[in-house]
């Protein structure tokens, strides 16, 4: 049997095992076992019968037996057989640890996981070290240690992350959101819850479900939210009962109870809470009898009945002290302190109250906490010490602010609705299922409207760039032009200068040949002189 537990919230917090219905082949599995020749064979078969046996007077027998041919089949020789021995050890160690932990002797029970994980090390079975850590973890938290119980609890979930254990993850969800409301954190016990819940309603696990939707209304409860309470606990009581889960029922009458108590309705809380007492005392299951009567007695109390109260609450107290449970050693100490308080025997009521703050004060609860200075604070009030009643007072102010604050109930109507929400979508998967096609329809539309868009920015900036690149290029030359001309202008001034000043030379030159000539001409005879001298002659 792969015991894996988980607690659901509220005083009346229990151990599950899984429930398994008396199956029609339990006949031939004992038929089986009569005929099997190997001891391999034979542990197989009776591990079968132990999960198929839901009687707890019977399965620890078989288990027993399956426990002794694995401790010798781990001995052998032969490596195979040696290696199915030690994973058949790990899984009865396991059982016989949830066996001793049902029975109340806790240091058994942890004596019997350490040697289950320590199996499970050694072949690998990350299945089995999950569960061993779960319910370690579980055992730790009952005892008061909540963050060593934590520590163990959160192993335990990340090894099934790993593995993909999608219930086993809803189930060390369930029992990570306990702890952490134990502690006051309502946001994380919330977001936890919720998780767990739709885990399990994807797997269709009754148990999972029923054990969430009793978390969820705790938490509505102690937000002050009744009615929506009440519902969520019916919803789970429906399916307790619907699976057969005597234990589960009995939570779910003790929550009820609790719940119509707190609307004062006392006659319909007490025929719940007598039906729970009665179903645990059937079952044998003393740490359920334990809270039944404290449940009882605060019944009592709230009647002014403070004799029967008191009664109950020091059964409760006796059996708590048997099992080691400081929880429940804080809750039935603070409640005799208020039957004392009201019976006005004030140091009886201080020495059992200052008991319950100092437990819860080493154990970090801050709702224990809040309760217990609570009462001293009124009892040193009418005792007339104002100084130890106003420490009292500041004490619980800051316990209650640190569990009731509006942000802690803004995270349950956030997470409440965000849980509703999803399960309303999840209800209409043919209507989700166009939706997503119109939304993929309009993403792809989408898409492409911005690939084009991207592509014409692309275009666009390109172009810019063209156009930036040719009005470069034009300024450039442009100026390039503007200097070639105004150096051909220079040039074309030294040009002219240099012609005027060649013209002028020139003109010089031609005026001294002119000079020359006129010079020469003075000094010769004129040829029409020579010529009419020549033709006197003749």
């Amino acid at each position: 049997m792969s015991t894996d537990k988980f607690f659901v919230l509220l005083l009346a917090c229990f151990v599950c095992r899984f429930s398994f219905s008396q199956s029609p082949e339990i006949d031939s599995l004992k038929q089986a076992l009569k005929s099997a020749k190997h001891d391999t064979a034979r542990m197989d078969i009776l591990q079968e019968l132990v999960e198929a046996i839901s009687d707890d007077n019977v399965w620890p027998t078989y288990n027993e037996q399956a426990h002794k041919l694995a401790t010798d089949l781990s001995q052998s020789k032969n490596e195979k057989i040696r290696k199915k021995g030690k994973q058949g050890l790990a899984y009865s160690l396991n059982n016989l640890a949830f066996f001793w932990e049902q029975k109340g002797d806790v240091p058994k029970a942890l004596d019997y996981y350490e040697r289950s994980l320590s199996a499970q090390n050694e072949v690998g079975d990350k299945e089995g070290l999950a569960t061993s850590y779960n319910n370690m973890g579980l055992i730790f938290r009952y005892q008061g240690n909540a963050l060593k119980g934590m520590d163990y609890l959160k192993k335990g979930l990340k090894i099934r992350e790993e593995i993909g254990d999608k219930k086993g993850i809803g189930h060390s969800l369930l029992n990570l959101a306990f702890v952490h409301s134990q502690q006051g954190d309502i946001q994380k016990a919330l977001d936890y819850n919720t998780r767990a819940l739709k885990i399990a309603e994807e797997l269709k696990d009754a148990d999972g479900t029923a054990t969430a939707l009793g978390n969820i209304a705790v938490l509505y409860n102690n937000q002050g939210d009744l009615q929506k309470s009440i519902e969520y606990f019916t919803r789970g009581l429906k399916i307790r009962e619907e699976m057969g889960d005597k234990d589960g029922v009995a939570n779910s009458f003790s929550n009820l109870g609790v719940i119509y108590s707190d609307r004062k309705d006392f006659k319909k809380a007490e025929d719940y809470y007598l039906k729970s007492l009665k179903i645990r005392e059937e079952l044998g299951n003393k740490k359920g009898i334990a809270y039944s009567l404290v449940n009882l007695g605060a019944l009592y109390k709230n009647q002014a009945k403070l004799e029967s109260a008191l009664e109950c609450y020091s059964r409760s107290l006796k059996i708590n002290n048997e099992l080691g449970s400081t929880e429940g050693k804080i809750s039935s100490l603070v409640s005799m302190a208020r039957v004392y308080f009201m019976q006005k025997k004030y140091a009886s009521a201080i020495s059992y109250a200052d008991s319950s703050l100092l437990l819860s004060s080493q154990q970090g609860f801050p709702e224990n906490i809040k309760n217990a200075a609570e009462l001293l604070k009124s009892i040193y009030k009418e005792t007339n010490k104002p100084k130890q009643a106003l420490e009292m007072f500041e004490l619980y102010v800051r316990m209650r602010d640190s569990i009731s604050n509006e942000s802690n109930r803004k995270a349950s109507v956030k997470t409440q609705l965000k849980y509703e929400y999803e399960k309303r979508s999840a209800a209409d998967s043919v209507k989700n299922a166009e939706q997503q096609k119109v939304k993929d329809a309009q993403l792809t539309a989408q898409t492409a409207s911005l690939k084009q868009e991207k592509f014409q920015r692309y275009a666009l900036v390109v172009g810019l760039l063209i156009v930036l690149g040719g009005l470069g290029f034009v300024i450039n030359r442009f100026r390039i032009t503007q200097k070639q001309k105004k150096i051909i202008e220079e040039q074309k001034i030294k040009v002219d200068e240099a012609f005027e000043k060649l013209h002028e030379k020139n003109k010089e030159v031609m005026d001294s040949i002119h000079y020359a000539k006129r010079i020469q001409s003075a000094l010769l005879t004129s040829e029409k002189y020579i010529e009419r001298v020549l033709k006197r002659k003749t």
